[in-house]
Parts: C-alpha cells; structure tokens; sequence
C-alpha cells in the first residue's frame, strides 16, 4: 500500500478554526497531517478527531517564532519513514490581532505582532523552499486577513504586520514558482464562524445572520482546490468573504 504524504499546518488553535478545519480535510484527502501549534491540549483534541474519523495526524507543539523549532517541524515533515512520505502541502496559519489606541501602543505589542504573523511566516517559508526547492515541487499557502489589504484604525500592528507578510509570499511566489513551487496567499475578508470569535462575541452570528460570517469548512475546501490546480493555471492570491461583507 502507498504511504501517505505528509501535510504541515503552522498555527492550529480552537478546533474550530482555520488550523483545525484544514488539518481535518487533509486528512481526510489521504495526508499524514503534522498539526503543528503552541499549545498541546489544542493540537491534541485534533489530532484526536483526526484519528476517530480513520485519518492520520501528529501533534507538534512549538512556538513558530522559533528558528530552531521551525527547522525541526521540516525536518520531520520532509522525512521519508514508514508511515508517511515527505509532504507536499505546507500552510502557515499564524497570527494575532488586538485593538489598540496608537498612542498607546507600546514597542513590544508591535513587535511582538510582527514577531507572529510575519517574522515567523519568513521562517516557515524560507525552511520551505530550503527543502522544497530542490525537489521542484509542493504547495505552500498562507493565510492572510482584511488586514492585508488596507489599514484600520486602532489595528496599526496588525495591519504592518499582514501588510508585510503578504508581500514576503509575493517575493517568494516569484522567485520559487518558475521553480514548480504553487506559493499562494488566501485573504480572509469578514469575520470567521469560529470558537476564537464567538467565544468574545457570542452574539456576532446572530448579528450577522445567515451566511454572514465565514465558515471554515468552505474556506479550507478553497486551500485543499489550490493545492490540487494543474501548475498551467496556478492562482496566487485569493480573498474569501460572506456574500453580504461589504468591500
């Protein structure tokens, strides 16, 4: 029987949300999903529905701010063992955000934002390419936000630091994708059907009402369609919103 490939998803928190849901479908599509995240009970409970449901997952706890530690997910993401062969599918999902009066907002809180959802991204994406470069082939995506796009006020550290990111996967997707490597950046524009949102506003999905917020399971089915797109008619950037989000 083929081994299954593995797939890496960076920055997996509340079951339900983007990490969990993508780790979930990859599974399900026949990937050895390393579910990789800070913080252990999380990972576990999803690598746990992983595994009822018949898939194969690994948890990986690490701090993806970590050179060290980023190097070691790769390593053994891209180690042929006896149950899984070198991965294919890499997503980076990490990144905070907090409202904070600019005035207010100390050096440290900026970098440390910047420090998650960017200098961490460069990390994920350079020990890609080490490795994928070579093979001249793989996907590699990461997840962006509203904040990608456009400034809001009050979110000056979080916009930087999306706004930043975004343009590092640009760099990387032409330099490495005449190399066979499929670099895609997916922009999340409105608010996510998750237990990160819901839980500070439990209110929000009634607000919104039908199909006003992103649900996960659709927005993952987009990840899974662009790493299986024939490299004829790749897509680089796609941004993903409720039908009635204004824009």
């Amino acid at each position: 029987m083929a081994k299954k490939p593995k797939a890496v998803v960076l920055g997996v928190g509340a079951e339900r949300g983007i990490g969990g849901a993508a780790s979930r479908r990859f599974a399900k599509e026949g990937h050895h999903v390393l579910v990789a995240g800070r913080t252990p009970a999380k990972i576990e409970k999803v690598v746990d529905t992983i595994r009822k449901d018949g898939g194969a997952a690994t948890a990986f706890t690490i701090d993806g701010t970590k050179e060290d530690q980023v190097a070691r997910l790769f390593d053994l993401a891209m180690a042929d063992d006896g149950d899984s062969s070198p991965a294919d599918l890499f997503v980076f999902n990490m990144g905070n955000n907090a409202a904070v009066d600019f005035r207010e907002m100390t050096a440290q809180h900026f970098e440390d934002s910047w420090r998650v959802g960017c200098f961490a991204g460069f990390l994920f994406g350079r020990e890609a390419m080490r490795r994928l470069a070579p093979l001249g082939r793989g996907t590699v995506i990461f997840t962006g936000a509203s904040g990608s796009l456009r400034g809001r006020p009050r979110f000056a550290a979080f916009n930087a630091t999306k706004g930043g990111l975004r343009l590092l996967v640009q760099s990387m997707a032409r330099e490495f994708g005449p190399q066979g490597i499929h670099v895609a950046h997916v922009i999340i524009d409105g608010g996510i059907e998750g237990d990160r949102l819901l839980s500070r506003m439990p209110d929000r999905a009634d607000k919104a009402g039908p199909d006003g917020l992103l649900k996960v399971g659709p927005i993952v089915d987009n990840y899974w369609h662009l790493h299986r797109q024939q490299r004829s008619a790749w897509t680089h950037e796609i941004d993903l919103r409720p039908y009635k989000e204004t824009f």
